[in-house]
């Protein structure tokens, strides 16, 4: 099976499990207990706490685990929404295509009076710094716009964002979900006040992530019942979660020049090969992405029959959010950034690991043509652009 759905989950790492089974069998002491089991379990929590921060370039202290990268932004978004609030600040900015733990936090502020500005994010898929300094009022608390997108790999200006906003006094969180492991992220280089991160995107565990949050930055605990996490997040720590995801960054990070040039050819093989294919188009900004991520679209046919065919060639590939698989709606990302309902919904998006190998990617050239062939061939749609009835799009 040749797996290109990294953006949705990673493969464990070895090294990774290896360095959780200790904390599932022998030393599962509860972090806050206060015998010797338990303490050991705590002094190993912090020291992946501290691995995760210097991995980030950040202080301990300003490390809070989740349970992933939705949590993470939920909670961001809540406390400095909460912070506004008592300021008498209901505005906030985002983008046009956050993933929907971003979206749907947001709608619930607006039902709650808040009002939220949409940046465009134009054909590029990467929002015009003018469009932010004009958005901003003196009723702005909160900025949030992802570091990279999930679906089509565009990566934001996050450095110039931050700046942007320091100089009107507002909070600037980054869902950097897909963008912690894949590339470089030096939080105090780029200067933003919180930070999500998952572990699962990048060889890690699921169901464990974090939020950095600077010092002096309010944050709010989403979770009541206990004093962990410095009283920012109730619930017994999962010490063995937090141990593989502070084993899979620091992995992720020491190797990262390495692992981006590998993804880098390997993606750039993928689109000389593919754009080939006639009425098709490439999703977003071709250098401002992530390495490991590509995303077409082809004109005429339908995304899920694509992937269908595609795994029954033994190839796993996705059409964009593992979030949002069982909707019938074309993704918003896409339509974010100008395509139209139906070519929308014929979309592929591949994104690669370092366990992918060029043998895989050549197989994906001779196979993926074909479907798109045969699917284009029984498509009403394609014989209607064929014989002009339609026009085409791309």
């Amino acid at each position: 099976m040749i797996y290109l759905d990294n953006a949705g989950t990673t493969k464990i790492d070895d090294s990774v499990l290896n360095a959780m089974l200790p904390y599932l069998k022998e030393s599962y002491g509860n972090a806050s207990s206060l015998h010797s089991l338990g303490q050991h379990a705590k002094e190993d929590l912090e020291n992946a706490r501290n691995k995760i921060a210097s991995c980030l370039n950040a202080n301990a202290k300003e490390i809070f685990f989740t349970s992933g990268g939705s949590e993470a932004d939920n909670q961001a978004i809540i406390s400095a929404s909460t912070m506004g609030a008592r300021k008498n600040k209901f505005h906030i900015i985002t983008s046009a295509f956050e993933h929907h733990a971003v979206l749907h936090t947001l709608h619930k502020l607006e039902k709650q009076g808040f009002k939220v500005t949409y940046l465009d994010v134009y054909k590029n898929g990467i929002i015009k710094l003018d469009d932010l300094k004009k958005a901003i009022t003196d009723q702005t608390c909160l900025v949030t716009i992802m570091f990279a997108n999930n679906e089509i790999g565009t990566i934001q200006p996050i450095k110039d964002i931050a700046k942007i906003c320091h100089e009107h006094n507002i909070i600037f969180h980054t869902d950097a979900v897909q963008a912690v492991g894949n590339i470089p992220v030096d939080v105090k280089e780029l200067g933003v006040d919180m930070l999500s991160l998952s572990a699962h995107k990048f060889h890690g565990p699921k169901g464990i992530g974090a939020l950095y949050c600077k010092l002096g930055v309010p944050l709010l605990p989403l979770i009541e019942g206990g004093n962990q996490e410095n009283g920012k997040r109730a619930g017994t720590e999962n010490v063995a979660a937090v141990v593989g995801m502070a084993t899979a960054l620091e992995l992720a990070t020491t190797n990262l020049q390495k692992t981006m040039q590998h993804e880098i050819r390997l993606r750039d093989k993928l689109i000389k090969g593919l754009i080939k294919i006639e009425h098709s188009a490439i999703n977003g900004d071709l250098l401002n992405r992530l390495p490991n991520n590509f995303s077409i679209c082809f004109e005429g046919i339908e995304g899920e029959s694509l992937l269908l065919l595609l795994d029954d060639k033994g190839i796993c590939a996705s059409s964009g959010s593992a979030c949002t698989s069982g909707s019938l709606d074309p993704s918003h990302v896409l339509l974010a950034i100008g395509r139209p309902h139906d070519v929308a919904h014929g979309s592929l998006r591949l994104t690669l690991s370092k366990f992918t190998t060029e043998a895989e990617i050549d197989y994906c050239l001779t196979v993926i043509p074909k479907i798109v062939e045969y699917l284009r061939e029984i498509s009403p749609v394609w014989d209607k652009l064929k014989k002009g009835e339609i026009s085409y799009a791309l």
